[in-house]
C-alpha cells in the first residue's frame, strides 16, 4: 500500500471494523481516530525486549504503516524478555521475525523492516518516511542520534530504557517541546553505562514500558490524553512506585547536523581490530569475559573468566603474551582492560574493537 497524504480519506473495510470494534465503542476514539491510526506511520528502533511490546500493540491497533529496525539476530538469552520470538528464532534477524510473526497478528497494515544499524548516513532518510518515532534500542549511541534525526526532521519520538527493575520513558521533540538532549546533554563514559549482560533485567519490565511506549504513540497519532512532554516517568517494578519528573527545554542545544557520535571513555584503552587481530593471532592471548551463556553461544577461543569473577581470578592470566579481551560489543570488555592494567601494569592488555559481534557480522 502506497503511503497516503494526511489530506486524503481512508476507510476503514467491515473486516477492519470488526478487528477494531473494542476501539470503535470509545468515545474518544471511534471511527475518526481509528483512520487517522491506519493513516499514520510509526518507525520503530529496536525489535527487543521494548520493541516486542510496542510493536505488537501498535499493530494490534492498527496503525497502518509500520517500520522495524534491528541489525541483531535472535538469541537465546533473548527469550526471557523479547517475546516475540520463540526457540526456533535463534540465530535469525529480529526485523525479519517480528515482521513475519505481527503480519499474522494484523493484515490489513504494511510492515517494512530494516536490517541495518541505524547510523549517520541513513538515519534521517529512514525517520523522514514516518511520522512518529519509537526508540527502544539497548545502546546510548543509536538514542542520541535518534535525537539528533528526529529534530533535524521534526519528528515527534518517544524513548524508553530499562535497568534492571527500573524503566523510563518520555516524548520528545513533540510541537516545540524538550528533546533528550535537554533533559541528558552528553552520553556518559562507556565504562560506566550499564548492560543487561552484566546486570541483568526482570523479564516483564520492557513488557510494562514498552506498553506505555505504545500507549504514547497511540496518543500522540490519535491527538486524545495528555501526552508526556517535557515530563519523565520513572518505574520500579519492586514496589510499583511511578514518578513524574518535570523538565524544561533548553534552547541553547542545538542540532545542526548529523554526526558520528564519539562515546566517551574515561580510559584510553589501546584497540585493535578485527583485521589485525586476524593477521597476527600468534602474538596474542585470548581473554573472553562474557557469560558462559554467550561463549558457548560462540567464542574466538581463549582464556574463559566471566568480568563479574575477573576480580579475584586475573592472576590466572598467562604473562608471555600480550592479551586481547572481548566481549560482545566492546563496551564489557573496556572495563576489564581498565581493571587489569590497575592490576598489573607490567602487561599489555588491548580491547577487541567493536566486540565479537563486529567478528560474527564479517565471518
Amino acid at each position: 500500500m502506497e503511503r497516503l497524504g494526511k489530506s486524503m480519506v481512508i476507510k476503514l473495510s467491515k473486516e477492519e471494523e470488526q478487528q477494531y470494534a473494542r476501539h470503535l465503542l470509545l468515545d474518544e476514539i471511534g471511527v475518526e481516530k481509528q483512520e487517522l491510526l491506519k493513516k499514520s506511520s510509526v518507525l520503530v528502533i529496536g525489535a527487543g525486549g521494548l520493541g516486542s511490546a510496542v510493536l505488537q500493540y501498535l499493530v494490534a491497533a492498527g496503525v497502518g504503516k509500520i517500520g522495524i529496525i534491528d541489525p541483531d539476530v535472535v538469541s537465546i538469552s533473548n527469550l526471557q524478555r523479547q517475546v516475540l520470538f520463540t526457540h526456533k528464532d535463534v540465530g535469525k534477524p529480529k526485523a525479519e521475525v517480528a515482521k513475519r510473526r505481527l503480519e499474522r497478528l494484523n493484515p490489513f497494515i504494511e510492515i517494512t523492516s530494516y536490517t541495518q544499524t541505524l547510523n549517520p548516513e541513513n538515519a534521517f532518510y529512514l525517520i523522514e518516511k514516518y511520522d512518529v518515532i519509537v526508540e527502544g534500542s539497548d545502546n546510548f549511541t543509536t538514542k542520541y542520534l535518534t535525537n539528533d534525526a528526529c529534530v533535524l526532521a521534526k519528528k515527534p519520538f518517544v524513548l524508553g530504557s530499562i535497568f534492571k527493575f527500573e524503566g523510563q520513558l518520555s516524548v520528545y521533540n513533540y510541537k516545540g517541546s524538550a528533546t533528550y538532549r535537554c533533559l541528558f546533554s552528553e552520553p556518559m563514559s562507556t565504562i560506566d553505562m550499564p548492560n543487561c549482560s552484566e546486570v541483568g533485567v526482570l523479564g516483564v519490565l520492557p513488557g510494562v514500558v514498552g506498553t506505555l511506549m505504545a500507549n504514547e504513540t497511540i496518543k500522540i497519532v490519535t491527538e486524545i490524553g495528555e501526552v508526556l512532554v517535557n515530563k519523565l516517568l520513572k518505574i520500579d517494578l519492586l514496589t510499583l512506585e511511578m514518578n513524574i519528573f518535570k523538565f524544561e527545554k533548553d534552547p541553547e542545544i542545538q542540532i545542526q547536523k548529523l554526526e558520528t557520535l564519539t562515546m566517551h571513555c574515561s580510559s584510553q584503552n589501546e584497540e585493535i581490530d578485527l583485521e589485525t587481530y586476524q593477521k597476527e593471532k600468534e602474538r596474542y592471548n585470548l581473554l573472553d569475559i562474557r557469560t558462559l551463556e554467550e561463549r558457548l553461544a560462540f567464542n574466538l577461543g581463549g582464556i574463559h573468566i566471566p568480568l563479574q569473577e575477573l576480580s579475584h581470578r586475573w592472576q590466572e592470566l598467562p604473562k608471555e603474551k600480550p592479551i586481547i579481551v572481548y566481549c560482545a560489543k566492546g563496551i564489557r570488555s573496556a572495563k576489564a582492560v581498565e581493571f587489569l592494567k590497575q592490576q598489573n601494569s607490567a602487561m599489555k592488555f588491548l580491547n577487541l574493537k567493536d566486540g565479537i559481534n563486529g567478528i560474527k557480522k564479517q565471518s
